[in-house]
């Protein structure tokens, strides 16, 4: 690639600075080592004169993710535009689906808007407008990110931008509060360099349900003779019946990412007693990608049918959801599919994963819990 003359090297003796701060480079200037295309493809970003650059013709949807996920930090970086520019960093993101709607999306953008709107340049995108614009073009823009949920507050060039309690924001208060730093590609050659963070003591408190196969061992078959079984990070699941949480809950939040078969069929139970469709008292949450059915994904099935949230068939998506009391609320991908506050079955109860049909297949991945 060619080097761009307006760029200045390194400065090293500020990331001895840093280093002595306790933070660490997420970018060493040279390769990227330590990041991966998440979607998009592998040309959407490369090295140039010691800046991550977006390339031209990536298009969208493409992003760059760092490898590790991150739950509250001190994230400093510069990026540098020039003309139209369009580009975004990524917080939180999930490693599926959408990282702006899983995560959130600091807006990088060219113009100078005199009064703030959602879509400006540092907003929350769209979401929160900053308190001012103050992006500079041709030249290279500090910005620190400061993420200790949930306050979140930002600034670029030296000025605050942001100062919010996250969820002060409806929109916003049900996003992940760990997940990765990424970088958007618009096709605009925006560049980013001196990226680097300090962790900061996290605040959540999950149960691993499933992300290894001995992690299989904290679940027991609960109805028939279902073929679950654990390939790897994976649960794979078919043939017809459940497999039950050993462990009890009552209020919880519960993540897991999900892939199916072309109009597959199957469910997780909540609040059961640990027998799947026998129990005497259970709730459902449908796993069934068919745009027009009774009850499509992220039904609660019989009381209320969800919004269809546009899964795709094969391809991983987020489930999130959140129990508390008479209230249930399921989001897939980051988008609220399903609200309801007339839960009557209010005992502590199994958690269970459902194979309804013979020969159509469900993956769950990465299945974690978190008691409310």
């Amino acid at each position: 690639m060619l080097r761009r003359g307006f760029l200045l090297a390194l400065p090293a003796p500020w990331l001895a600075r840093a280093a002595q701060n306790g933070f660490e480079d997420l970018f060493d200037g040279r390769t990227l080592r330590g990041w991966t295309i998440r979607e998009g493809p592998s040309t959407a970003f490369y090295v140039d004169d010691g800046a991550i650059v977006v390339h031209r013709g990536s298009n969208y949807p493409a992003w760059l993710s760092a490898d590790r996920a991150f739950e509250n930090f001190d994230f400093r970086c510069e990026f540098f535009l020039k003309g139209w520019s369009d580009s975004g960093i990524y917080l939180h993101a999930a490693e599926h689906g959408p990282p702006s709607a899983t995560g959130m999306k600091l807006n990088i953008f060219h113009q100078r808007d005199e009064k703030p709107k959602p879509e400006s340049m540092g907003a929350i995108f769209p979401l929160v407008a900053p308190k001012l614009v103050n992006v500079r073009e041709g030249e290279w823009n500090p910005m620190r990110i400061l993420m200790d949920w949930p306050q979140l507050r930002v600034w670029v060039n030296d000025e605050p931008i942001h100062d919010l309690d996250v969820e002060s924001v409806p929109e916003l208060r049900y996003r992940l509060r760990s997940g990765f730093i990424g970088l958007e590609s618009l096709s605009y050659p925006v560049r980013f360099r001196n990226l680097r963070i300090r962790e900061l003591p996290p605040k959540e408190k999950w149960e691993i349900l499933y992300e290894k196969p001995e992690d299989f061992d904290n679940w027991f078959v609960s109805e028939g003779s279902p073929g679950f079984e654990p390939v790897n990070e994976v649960i794979y699941g078919d043939g017809i019946g459940h497999i039950a949480s050993k462990r009890q809950y009552r209020d919880f939040e519960l993540h897991m990412y999900i892939r199916a078969d072309r109009h597959h069929n199957g469910g997780v139970l909540f609040r059961t007693s640990g027998k799947g469709l026998k129990s005497e008292r259970h709730y459902e949450i449908q796993l069934h990608n068919v745009p027009e059915a009774h009850y499509p994904t992220g039904s609660l099935y019989y009381f209320k049918r969800a919004r269809y949230p546009r899964i795709e068939d094969y391809k991983w998506y987020l489930m999130q959801l959140r129990v508390e009391g008479p209230r249930c609320l399921v989001r897939i991908n980051g988008e609220t599919v399903l609200e309801y506050d007339e839960l009557t079955n209010l005992e502590t109860g199994h958690i269970e994963l459902q194979a309804h049909q013979q020969g159509k297949w469900t993956e769950f991945k990465k299945i974690r819990i978190k008691r409310l």
